[in-house]
């Protein structure tokens, strides 16, 4: 069983709702940011990404853009952009792009679970990122980021969900990227009958968020080293997210670029990669439509790429496609041993396109590679098994909103 508990949420007026709601913090960097939030002074980006609101100089990490967050969320609340509900309620949150649907339960999860396994991960962690969402939690007194979260299907929780879906929603706008949002409060006596239902899931997935989820463990695990008393029913001990069922989760492919070939010579470096790959040219721009392909963009052409040695792959993490790009080519070919932490090389959403890969490699990069997207199912096979997934291996769309809702602790 899974915990999905009701909170009080604090969430947009819904005259100020389509201003407030933004992209996740990580999703862009501080110029973008800035840009995006220069003409909305409703923006959640002033307190997710509360250091556009302070010099241009300022480091992400100076402890006066924790301060600068906590300011900006309390002007919010005072001013009645954001507002707070005097009871508690788990939401349907509903995403529509392309004419897809995404839906999901907006709710508490149990850190405990996160802890013990019950909210499976499959990502590492990086400690300053941790550290700074940390930070952010602790200023602001609340969670400030929703986690997507996703499980194996239930038939009675997608039954409850479009039962709910005809009643009349709390807010329902488009956002400048023309995809739609559509969100209901769910009463109590609903709440506690989807509650029971995810008492029969098993587990629940870490889709998208993985350092926020990390932060909010932290984050309580050190509030419960200070306190005297401790009853396990501190709101600390849980925290937000979009509960989605794998089938209405959309995985897009997430790319690679370059910037050099590692001192070969054109030439010389499509003979190796020959050595493990089949390589054609092609005259359009190549999206793989199927496992161990990938399209490769280098010096003003398109190569479609299909790897030779599919029946020698062995281990679940070793046949996901970014890792045989990895372990085949990127790192024998190219150096690149750890993606993470190398400046030679970058990672570009599905959502951009193959355009982008062309406009970064005619530009600053060198090289580019389109990648079939990383399945749920493998996703969920990962975790299950305890395992860790390369980097990067996948882009999730559309982006839960971040401002939508704020779990106060």
């Amino acid at each position: 069983m899974v915990m999905v508990r009701p909170f009080k949420a604090i969430r947009p007026n819904e005259k100020y709702v389509d201003k407030v709601a933004a992209l996740p913090y990580d999703t862009m960097n501080t110029e973008e940011a800035r840009d995006m939030a220069k003409e909305n002074e409703f923006s959640y980006l002033r307190i997710d990404r509360a250091e556009i609101d302070l010099p241009v100089d300022t480091d992400i990490h100076d402890e006066e853009v924790y301060k600068k967050a906590s300011e900006n969320l309390k002007m919010f609340l005072e001013n009645e952009i954001l507002q707070r509900e005097k009871n508690q309620h788990l939401y349907i949150y509903r995403e529509v792009m392309n004419g897809r649907d995404q839906i999901g339960i907006v709710g508490c999860v149990s850190v405990d679970e996160a802890v013990n396994g019950k909210i499976k991960k499959h990502e590492k962690t990086k400690p300053d990122k941790v550290e700074d969402r940390t930070k952010h939690i602790e200023y602001c007194g609340a969670n400030t980021g929703t986690i997507l979260l996703t499980y194996n299907n239930r038939r009675k929780i997608d039954e409850i969900i479009l039962s709910e879906m005809n009643k009349k929603p709390i807010y329902d706008f488009k956002t400048e990227d023309k995809i739609g949002h559509t969100v209901w409060k769910i009463d109590q006596y609903t709440s506690e009958k989807i509650q029971k239902e995810f008492e029969e899931v098993d587990y629940l997935y870490i889709a998208d968020g993985h350092h926020r989820s990390a932060a909010a463990v932290r984050y309580a695990q050190e509030k419960r080293e200070n306190l005297k008393e401790y009853t396990g029913e501190e709101e600390f001990n849980f925290y937000l997210a979009m509960i989605v069922p794998k089938k209405d989760l959309l995985v897009m492919d997430y790319n690679r670029v370059l910037k050099d070939l590692n001192g070969y010579k054109l030439d010389d470096f499509i003979c190796e990669v020959e050595k493990n790959f089949l390589v054609e040219k092609v005259d359009i721009r190549y999206k793989p439509t199927k496992k161990y392909e990938y399209g490769m963009y280098l010096d003003k052409s398109w190569y479609r790429l299909i790897f030779k040695e599919e029946k020698n792959l062995n281990g679940i993490v070793e046949k996901m496609d970014v890792s045989v790009l990895h372990d085949y080519l990127i790192e024998p070919i190219l150096g690149i041993e750890v993606p993470q932490k190398d400046e030679r090389i970058d990672f570009v959403g599905g959502i951009r396109g193959l355009e982008e890969i062309e406009k970064l490699v005619d530009n600053e990069m060198k090289i580019g590679f389109s990648l079939y997207p990383t399945s749920i199912e493998e996703l969920i096979e990962v975790a299950n098994n305890d395992m860790i997934m390369p980097a990067k291996s996948t882009w999730f769309e559309p982006k839960v909103r971040c401002g939508l809702f704020l779990h106060e602790i």
